[in-house]
Parts: C-alpha cells; sequence; structure tokens
C-alpha cells in the first residue's frame, strides 16, 4: 500500500496559498485492506474512506471510462493494480494532477509545475471531454486564478464539449454548486467570460447571456455594455465581500435589459419589472437556495426604486420599505442595499461614489422599527377601536418616525 498527498492542498502549496482541505490517494489497496486498517468506507460511487483519526479522505486509486451522457455517466475500475499514473490521468487540470510522495517529492507525469510556473489551466488530456462538469470547474478555477490563462486547445475542447451538447445534461444541482463557487472567488467575472468565450453560458443561463452585447445609456452607464456592466457590479461584491445571495442577486438585477426593443435602446424604461420572468426562469433552472433567489427577485423589482429614494418624502419610503417587507426581514434589507450600492458603483469611473441612499433607507426602517406598536394599540383597544384602525394608528406613527428620520435631508438620485 502507497499512500499520495493529491490535487487541490498539492497545488496550492506550490503556490503559495493556504492549504485547508487534504485529499490522499491509495495505491495498491483493496476495500477489504482499507477496512481492516481501520478506515470507514463513505464513497457512494467509488471507494472513499475516511482515516481513522484525522478523518481526512483517502480514495483508491481508480480508472474511469464513459459510458452515457452527463456527469454520471462514468463507470469506475479501482483495484490495486491501478497505477499513480492512471489515477492522476483521469483528473481535469495539470495543475489538479500532482501527487506528492510521503518523502515529500513530487510525481508530475502530465507537466502541472510546469503550467504553474506558465500561469496556464490546462486540460490533462482527452478525459477532459468526458465530463462536462469540467468546463464549469475550469471556470471555477479562472474565477480564482486570475493570474493564469486558459490554455488555446482546452478552450478549443470545452467548444467542442459545448456543441456536442454534453453541458445540456447536467443536472441543476451540480451546475449551481459550481457556479457557486466561481461567484464566491477573486474574480467571478472572469467565470462568466470564459463561460460565455465556450458557449456554455448560452446554454446554462441564456438569460443572463443575452445581456452582453445590449447598450445602456453612456450618461448613467459610461461602461456603455450591460454585461460589462455587470462584469463591474460584481467586482464591487467582491470588494464589499458580500455574501453568496447578495452576489447572485448583483449579477441578475439588470437580466430585463436584453428583453428591451431595439427602436428604445440604448433606453431602458421598466426593466426592472421586465426582469422578473426571465430572473425566475433562470432560477427554475438553476435552483438556487431560497435567500437567494428571493434576494435576487427583490433587487430585480426594486433597485431602480432605491437608487431614486433619495428624492422620496416619508410617505414614498414607507411604502418602498412595505414592498420590500423590510420591518419582518430586516436583515434581507440590508442585504438588498448592500445589491443596489454594487450596482450604482459598478459603473465605469464611479466605483468610490458614494451611495447615500443606503443609509437614509436603514435609518429610516430603523426608525419605523423604534415605534412602539403595543403602546399605541393598548389605548385604542380600550377605547373599543378595531384592528383596522389600529394598524392605520401604527402606521401613521411609522411614517411619522420615517419623516423626522428623513427631515432636513436632500438627496439626489442618478
Amino acid at each position: 500500500m502507497e499512500i499520495y498527498e493529491v490535487g487541490g492542498a498539492v497545488r496550492d502549496a506550490l503556490l503559495g496559498r493556504p492549504v485547508s482541505d487534504r485529499d490522499w490517494v491509495v495505491v495498491g489497496a483493496s476495500p477489504e485492506q482499507m477496512l481492516a486498517a481501520g478506515y470507514q468506507a463513505v464513497g457512494k460511487d467509488f471507494p472513499v474512506f475516511l482515516h481513522p483519526r484525522t478523518h481526512q479522505e483517502y480514495a483508491l486509486a481508480r480508472t474511469e471510462r464513459k459510458s452515457g451522457r452527463g456527469y454520471k455517466g462514468f463507470e469506475v475500475y479501482a483495484a490495486p493494480e491501478v497505477t499513480l499514473e492512471e489515477d492522476l490521468a483521469r483528473r481535469d487540470l495539470t495543475i489538479n494532477a500532482i501527487a506528492r510522495a510521503a518523502d515529500g517529492s513530487l510525481i508530475d507525469p502530465y507537466g502541472g509545475q510546469r503550467d504553474i510556473e506558465a500561469r496556464v489551466l490546462r486540460h490533462v488530456g482527452p478525459a477532459f471531454a468526458e465530463d462536462p462538469v469540467r468546463i464549469l470547474r475550469l471556470a471555477r478555477f479562472a474565477a480564482r486564478f486570475a493570474d493564469f490563462h486558459v490554455a488555446p486547445e482546452t478552450l478549443a475542447l470545452c467548444r467542442e464539449m459545448v456543441e456536442a451538447g454534453e453541458v445540456d445534461h447536467l443536472v441543476a444541482e451540480r451546475v449551481w454548486q459550481e457556479f457557486a463557487r466561481g461567484l464566491m472567488e477573486a474574480a467571478p467575472q472572469r467565470m462568466l467570460a470564459l463561460l460565455r468565450e465556450c458557449g456554455a453560458l448560452a446554454r446554462l443561463a441564456p438569460e443572463l447571456d443575452a445581456c452582453w452585447g445590449v447598450p445602456q445609456p453612456l450618461e448613467h452607464h459610461p461602461e456603455g455594455d450591460t454585461g460589462t456592466h455587470l462584469d463591474l457590479v460584481l467586482a464591487q461584491t467582491v470588494r464589499m465581500q458580500a455574501p453568496l445571495a447578495v452576489r447572485f442577486a448583483a449579477l441578475t438585477h439588470d437580466l430585463g435589459k436584453a428583453l428591451t426593443p431595439k427602436h428604445l435602446l440604448p433606453r431602458h424604461i421598466g426593466h426592472d419589472q421586465a426582469g422578473v420572468k426571465p430572473l425566475l426562469r433562470l432560477c427554475e433552472r438553476l435552483k438556487p437556495p431560497v435567500e437567494a433567489r428571493e434576494l435576487a427577485r427583490l433587487a430585480c423589482a426594486e433597485h431602480i426604486h432605491v437608487h431614486q429614494s433619495g428624492n422620496f418624502g416619508a410617505e414614498a419610503v414607507q411604502r418602498l420599505l412595505g414592498r420590500c417587507d423590510a420591518l419582518r426581514r430586516p436583515e434581507r434589507f440590508a442585504l438588498l442595499m448592500q445589491v443596489c450600492e454594487a450596482d450604482a458603483r459598478g459603473r465605469l469611473g464611479l466605483e468610490d461614489r458614494p451611495y447615500p441612499q443606503a443609509e437614509r433607507l436603514l435609518n429610516a426602517l430603523a426608525a419605523a422599527q423604534a415605534v412602539d406598536s403595543a403602546a399605541i394599540s393598548a389605548p385604542l383597544l380600550a377605547a373599543g377601536a378595531r384592528g383596522e384602525a389600529i394598524g392605520r394608528a401604527v402606521e401613521a406613527a411609522r411614517r411619522a418616525a420615517i419623516a423626522q428620520v428623513l427631515k432636513g435631508e436632500a438627496l439626489t438620485s442618478d
């Protein structure tokens, strides 16, 4: 039995990056030997075992053979005679196909160290084409390693896979898993660029892909193109270290612009409401978590109103808070402010401009929350007032509290 450290831990150590998870491959062993040594079997599709003390994953060396469509269409063969080189050959990228032996020596049959030095993302071999998830993983690594470029032959292979219909057989959960991880990387816009370049984004998220090439008014969007704007907005969410739900909502808030009739371009009247339907279609296909889906719908429908809210009086602010269900969901409303701030700053040359609307609305919400509804209700109930009348009184008190916060403020919207 020989044990090697493999994959991301070896790659990240060579890059001087922090190493979190460690994976191991075992050569020359059978499942029975692993169990006898105290390892716990956990793999469903192929033999994976947990170390009895560290609980790290140890997988038996294996080969894979394509047997059907999609990422599950494989037959796995794991046996003591499978070599380390054969196991590494089934991996996606050369930088992920390096192994470290117990004595610290590196086994690198496919040139991963060379590609790390050259900052290249390159597929290991023809087996890359057998698993469409590898396109998504490649795009995610492009988002993580911003100083790497994709080898031309790897990009060409991705195009061939898309044209062959491989990505059409991916299940939503797997797509979202990789897409979400890519959104949380340092340069998520690079993931989108690669998916667009090979044609995968048009298959997986056509509503999003359609945004590139759509012009915008230059007085509001010096960057011009809607897709470029989305790239800049995503960069702002990274800058503010925003959570996944904010990044997804920021990416999808302008889907309605792709539906604007050509004779109206570059203006996009009503694109906020128009974007809700394509957003729901996209969510149905990708199946993001409820938090991301709800925030995205809210951002799509309300981001224009939030931008304009600097000119709103107390009544209009109260209506906006009501539509956003902000009193019951203040945490989500705070996330919406992040989306809108990223949208406002995701414009060429305007990356550092102030966004006072967020503070103004959050202060208004805090004032409305501070109203003691019980203190208002008690005397009215004692006087025989009904629920509707009590509700109006509470809303009036909240509106007055909001008006007090807004007093003296004069903000301009763009």
